[in-house]
């Protein structure tokens, strides 16, 4: 429950906040975010990740949809691709290692703020 909340979390604000921030400036909130939920590793990884593709592949497919421009396809060929989903790929492609490295900073940035044990054995001191 925590994967998917931390996934709808994280798309909601990358869409809110990728208007008038530019992508880096989200990316820190979603450390941000990262570190106060506090998933671990793997879970902080691929819901950031997912979260932030889900978001930037909606994102894309919506303005291309809408302005009804030729620009997605123009761009897809000069890059060299058959179509403009190899471009929106790339986008969600982009869009998942950003969120994914983020989240995992976010929560590295959590474990490496939390207090460990002054004895490591578990033993007292004597």
């Amino acid at each position: 429950m925590k994967f998917i909340l931390f996934t709808f979390i994280t798309a909601i604000l990358v869409l809110v906040f990728n208007s008038f921030l530019p992508y880096w400036g989200v990316m820190i909130l979603i450390a941000a975010f990262a570190a106060l939920v506090g998933n671990n590793g793997a879970g902080a990884f691929f819901a950031g990740g997912l979260g932030m593709a889900l978001a930037w592949l909606g994102t894309s497919i919506y303005i291309s949809t809408v302005s009804g421009s030729q620009l997605p396809e123009n761009m897809s060929s000069l890059m060299g691709l058959s179509s403009s989903l190899g471009l929106f790929a790339a986008t969600a492609i982009l869009g998942f290692l950003l969120g994914a490295l983020s989240g995992l900073s976010g929560s590295l940035f959590r474990k490496l703020l939390k207090r460990q044990p002054s004895n490591i054995y578990g033993r007292g001191s004597r």
